[in-house]
């Protein structure tokens, strides 16, 4: 078993309700191995019903990173959510958390 965190590091941060979370591979195996792991679907699955919306996922090769788009993900946003993370500074840390298996690899 191998987690995100193993192959990544990340930020994240809110505009309103939508959450925003990147990450960027330490190197192009890792690289490739996020791209064919994580893909939207299995993105909104990890965040459970934290996410109301939708996962949109972008690809940026060039510094080997994906950023997440979470629409409806932090309960209203800064000014109306009762969550401690209402701006999601720390939505990239549960997804470096996900693990992934060797199938994955």
């Amino acid at each position: 078993m191998v987690r995100v965190a193993d192959l990544a590091h990340g930020r994240s941060g809110d505009k309103g309700d939508v959450c925003n979370v990147g990450l960027v591979a330490y190197d192009d195996a890792g690289y490739a191995i996020l791209r064919r792991a994580l893909t939207a679907e299995r993105v909104k699955a990890h965040f459970g019903d934290l996410v109301k919306g939708t996962v949109d996922r972008y690809e940026m090769p060039g510094i080997r990173a994906l950023n997440f788009v979470l629409a409806g993900a932090l309960d209203g946003g800064g000014t109306m959510s009762l969550r401690s993370d209402h701006l999601g500074k720390v939505m990239y840390a549960w997804l470096l958390r996900m693990e992934l298996d060797g199938a994955d690899a």
